[in-house]
């Protein structure tokens, strides 16, 4: 997703300058043209003509999110004014970046501007699902409902994405340690044993030599080695953000076994909660298909369903272009297919995404119970060769000495 620096007329006729993440260049001059700015120029900004954010904080989480919207939905619901609201949450979020923002959209409220579009001029801070979400409750009268309804999605977000965060820490920090370990061993421990058996003339067998070898290779190109890693995961990183890596690294996380369970019903819990928050606030399918597409992190959901966008538009039922694009469950589209079919769609989905949400949960410990032994295995497998390396020579020299 690239960044794009704009300059735009806004509704009061005063030029603002800004910048905005999107997929493509049209998808954002429809975006700003929704928030009925005019735009006079619009340009991809690269490393260097980036906007520089020299703000304390990092993003708002999505339980950040979660506790901002519940807070708003309960202090407005108790007779409150908006901006009095906005002023108290800002006052008491430890968030920089969202206190900050907090305090920008206050000062465009009182200016006469709607909290909705407040909100969109910081899409940094608060996703384009609760502007929608804001804009939905304020036309119905009822924004404490809505954005007491995007508590409960940023809330189910939270917990799915900590499962998940769950099922990636143990391995890597178990890979870590490993690495680290395995390194003291090579550089610091072998080397010893090795000077050792030399000065009694052992004859060294084949794979500790191996393991001298490679001892010595790090010792001796260890700044080669550290800027070569540290070099491949920048280049790795910066490759996962081009369309490519995107559609690479995607694939592939459909295609290890262990992995694509829980990618595809994560996805599925996500568009499923995500869907049916929107429908239920009365926003339009076709833009609410629109808005969820936005917020899928593997890029062959995020085009299939912008693609599902383009059927519904002409008349498609959306279960018929996500049976289609074979990414999703069979459970998906027949529950969809069947809410269309009774006029229950929200109602579907709803259940569809407390079913998923709970297969991800199951999900994520079938995982970690699969990976645990396999990294018991391997961590086994690497201290067995060391430890060969630093016995195998002894045996040799017992054996020496038996013979004399």
């Amino acid at each position: 997703m690239a960044v794009w620096g704009y300059v735009a007329i806004d509704k009061g006729g005063k030029e603002i300058k800004g910048s905005k993440d999107a997929d493509n260049k049209d998808l954002l001059l429809r975006d700003l043209k929704n928030q009925g700015l005019i735009v006079l120029e619009l340009k991809e900004q690269n490393a260097l003509t980036r906007d520089i954010d020299l703000d304390i904080g990092g993003k708002p989480t999505s339980r950040d999110m979660a506790v901002f919207c519940r807070q708003f939905a309960s202090i407005t619901r108790a007779g409150v004014t908006i901006i009095e609201t906005l002023n108290m949450l800002a006052d008491s979020t430890e968030n920089k970046k969202m206190q900050k923002a907090l305090y920008a959209v206050r000062a465009d409220v009182e200016k006469g501007e709607s909290f909705a579009d407040s909100l969109s001029g910081h899409p940094r801070v608060f996703p384009e699902l609760l502007v929608q979400m804001a804009r939905a409750g304020e036309a119905s009268g009822s924004l404490d409902t809505a954005m007491e309804r995007m508590a409960i999605q940023f809330e189910k977000s939270a917990k799915t994405q900590a499962l998940v965060k769950k099922a990636m820490i143990y391995p890597i920090v178990v890979a870590l340690i490993a690495v680290v370990v395995v390194i003291v061993m090579l550089v610091f421990v072998i080397p010893r044993y090795m000077d050792m058996f030399e000065q009694l003339g052992t004859e060294l067998p084949a794979i500790t030599l191996a393991v001298v070898g490679l001892s010595n290779f790090i010792k001796n190109n260890w700044y080669i080695l550290v800027p070569a890693v540290a070099g491949i995961v920048f280049a790795l990183k910066a490759y996962g953000k081009t369309s490519s890596g995107r559609h690479l690294f995607g694939k592939l996380q459909m295609k290890i076994p262990a992995v694509k369970n829980l990618v595809v019903k994560s996805a599925s819990a996500q568009m499923a909660r995500t869907l049916s928050t929107l429908l239920t606030a009365g926003v339009p399918l076709i833009e609410a298909v629109d808005i969820v597409s936005d917020t899928m992190t593997n890029i062959w959901f995020k085009e299939a369903l912008k693609e599902a966008v383009e059927q519904v538009m002409i008349g498609v039922p959306l279960s018929q272009p996500v049976q289609t694009c074979g990414l999703f469950p069979p459970m998906v589209y027949h529950m969809m297919r069947i809410g269309e079919e009774a006029g229950s769609t929200e109602e579907m989905l709803n259940k569809l995404a407390d079913y998923y949400e709970e297969e991800v949960e199951m999900a994520v410990q079938s995982l970690m119970a699969a990976m645990e032994p396999m990294i018991i295995i391997v961590l086994a497998g690497i201290v067995g060769i060391l430890i060969a390396a630093v016995m195998a020579p002894m045996v040799t020299m017992y054996s020496a000495l038996d013979n004399l």
